[in-house]
């Protein structure tokens, strides 16, 4: 488990030259809107292929909920579109990516697509594509108590306001509804943990400016995750809005934590 911060960190994130809310949201999507192009590439990299395996365990984790042909899922800051189509792949649940940049969203509709084609001579019917849509996270154009489970992978911790995507989130899950935050954390301390921080704030950066050429996106990435909750901090804030039933799971070495939470029932 990583170890905990003695306070609450900022109430979002804070991009450099950032100073409101709307300027912390403005600089995040101009930002994911110049490194579309590389994206996938670069976390596949960047991460050694474990982003892969995060998101498969993620989506394993909610088996129960994704075999049920009527269950409601969103995929909150989706980027691209990959842990909407692992969640896909494990049940039939009805799946919606969301997200604000349109460059990701694109690149997302483009690999779902891809994703469900059927050969022509197969006498199937393709599915229909996923919808990915165009939204922000802190003001969401769903009804109150729509999905069953809202999901966010490494998108959370860009949020301008913590809170307020926390109990956006809530409103839009049904009563007794999930949500699964998975997101990058500072480890632990020691030789493991000392390594992978020189990796993420010397090594990282510098490959991730040259491939994708904006080299201000991956000096944020290591930035902004010393800066965000340890895993009991958002437990505790999580908690402080109303989910229940709020845990978290610490994988690989303290780096990345799986966090859980239920709408109450009423």
């Amino acid at each position: 488990m990583a170890n905990v911060a003695p306070s609450i960190p900022v109430k979002g994130t804070q991009p450099e030259g950032a100073h409101t809310e709307r300027d912390a949201s403005r600089k995040v999507r101009e930002m994911f809107t110049q490194i579309a192009p590389r994206y996938d590439l670069l976390n596949h990299l960047l991460s050694l292929e474990l982003d892969r395996l995060w998101r498969k365990r993620a989506a394993r984790r909610f088996r129960p909920i994704l075999q049920h042909r009527d269950a409601m899922v969103l995929d909150l800051c989706c980027g691209t579109g990959d842990l909407a189509l692992a969640l896909a792949r494990v049940g039939p649940a009805r799946i919606v990516g969301a997200d604000f940049s349109h460059a990701m969203l694109v690149r997302a509709r483009a690999k779902s697509a891809k994703s469900q084609r059927v050969p022509s001579h197969s006498g199937l019917t393709a599915p229909p594509p996923m919808p990915f849509l165009e939204a922000d996270a802190l003001r969401l154009p769903f009804a109150d108590r729509t999905f069953d489970l809202v999901t966010n992978a490494f998108g959370f911790r860009n949020l301008a306001n913590y809170e307020a995507g926390l109990c956006e989130m809530r409103r839009i899950l049904k009563p007794g509804g999930t949500v699964a935050i998975l997101e990058f954390t500072e480890p632990p301390e020691g030789f493991l943990g000392n390594v992978y921080r020189w990796y993420f704030r010397s090594v990282l950066p510098r490959i991730g400016g040259f491939i994708s050429g904006e080299s201000a996106a991956y000096t944020y990435l290591p930035k902004s995750v010393s800066r965000f909750f340890r895993p009991p901090e958002l437990a505790t804030l999580m908690t402080s809005v109303g989910y229940n039933s709020v845990d978290f799971k610490v994988w690989t070495f303290g780096t990345v934590a799986l966090h859980t939470a239920v709408r109450p029932p009423r």
